[in-house]
């Protein structure tokens, strides 16, 4: 009868044959696979992956709360959605992505992968794409306000001042950082539209402002550059202080930059007028805007019309300047509408929400 073997019970080997070299060749391929894999899972990547992120309804709720609150005047509960779009990135100073991960994205139509030092800086950290988010964050929901309120004939004021000088700039050594700028050749500077239109119409000639240096009002002469665009620039970045006759609080967290002014402004605007901008239908979009209500480019589109249409959106509102990326990225059922202005996004929100037909609409 057959004995049980018991932990620590000796039992004795039957004879061995001679191991075939095969079997150690085949061992050590194993070996090396396993350190390969090992490898594509722990060592990091030099590149940055953007891949769709979700989307938010600007005049919808974002953790039972309004997403758009207004304060200090009559207000409108929409319906419908204004999604504004998102990309998630990963890689550089967002934390490292491994080599698999970027086999992934390479081989996903809907993600998108650059070297990472076409994004960043060297030295950029998290901290600093935050706070830099952070503050585009801020400027692009400041600005839709004014976009909002200037498209519903709403008075505020805008303070212009000089935030940076352009290396070479024409107004170097004339110009500082913090000068408030008051008036050009004896007109109000209202908005950026009042300054840039009167450097263009004087064709170069030099420009006499009015400004405000450390409390104290001085007048200077710059005499602009033509760009390569044609147009005449004083080579100086500028800062927008707003004063608005009520208060508008925009909520969104973990969200940052500059590309969701548009609809920000759309959800604004929905919200100050009486009815539904959208009918009820289902919108999505993105792009830059300013207190002028000019729309301009953002990064990651394509990857924003995938998160649009997998949100259910119909229609997406896209940047003229755009249409480039969005040619031959648009998932089927999501029809596209090329946009310039905010009164060109309003235009579009408004006939497709009543039912109107999107081939009379601007297409990229």
């Amino acid at each position: 009868m057959t004995q049980p073997v018991h932990v620590g019970t000796y039992v004795p080997e039957e004879p061995t044959q001679p191991r075939d070299p095969r079997f150690r060749a085949m061992a050590v391929s194993g070996g090396l696979a396993v350190v390969l894999c090992a490898a594509a899972v722990l060592l990091p990547a030099p590149y940055v992956l953007e891949t769709p992120g979700p989307t938010f309804n600007t005049i919808g709720e974002v953790n039972g709360q309004p997403l758009i609150r207004v304060e200090g005047r009559e207000s409108f509960p929409p319906s419908g959605q204004l999604d504004l779009t998102t990309v998630f990135v990963s890689g550089g100073p967002n934390g490292a992505v491994n080599i698999l991960d970027t086999f992934r994205a390479w081989a996903d139509p809907s993600a998108n992968v650059l070297p990472e030092q076409l994004v960043y800086p060297e030295g950029t950290t998290s901290t600093d794409v935050q706070e830099q988010n952070a503050v585009a964050m801020t400027s692009s929901q400041e600005s839709a306000v004014a976009a909002a309120l200037a498209h519903e004939d709403i008075d505020f004021t805008e303070e212009l001042s000089v935030a940076r000088l352009a290396p070479d700039a024409a107004a170097d050594g004339i110009l500082r950082e913090g000068d408030i700028l008051r008036s050009v050749d004896g007109q109000q500077i209202r908005n950026i539209t009042t300054l840039r239109s009167a450097l263009n119409d004087a064709e170069g000639a030099p420009a006499a402002l009015s400004i405000v240096r450390d409390g104290a009002p001085m007048d200077v002469s710059v005499t602009p550059r033509e760009s390569s665009e044609g147009d005449y620039q004083l080579g100086i970045m500028l800062a927008s202080t707003f004063d608005f006759p009520f208060d508008v609080t925009i909520q969104l967290d973990n969200v940052g930059g500059p590309s969701a002014g548009t609809m920000f402004a759309l959800g604004i605007i929905d919200t100050l007028t009486e009815g539904d901008l959208t009918g009820g239908r289902h919108f999505a979009g993105t792009g830059t805007i300013d207190s002028v209500g000019a729309v301009g480019p953002i990064g990651g589109i394509a990857q924003k019309l995938v998160g649009a249409r997998a949100g259910g959106a119909e229609f997406f509102l896209a940047p003229a300047a755009n249409c480039d990326e969005v040619t031959g990225n648009i998932p089927d059922g999501l029809t596209v509408v090329r946009v310039e202005t905010l009164d060109d996004a309003v235009d579009a929100v408004e006939t497709l929400g009543a039912g109107g037909d999107a081939a009379g609409l601007p297409a990229c």
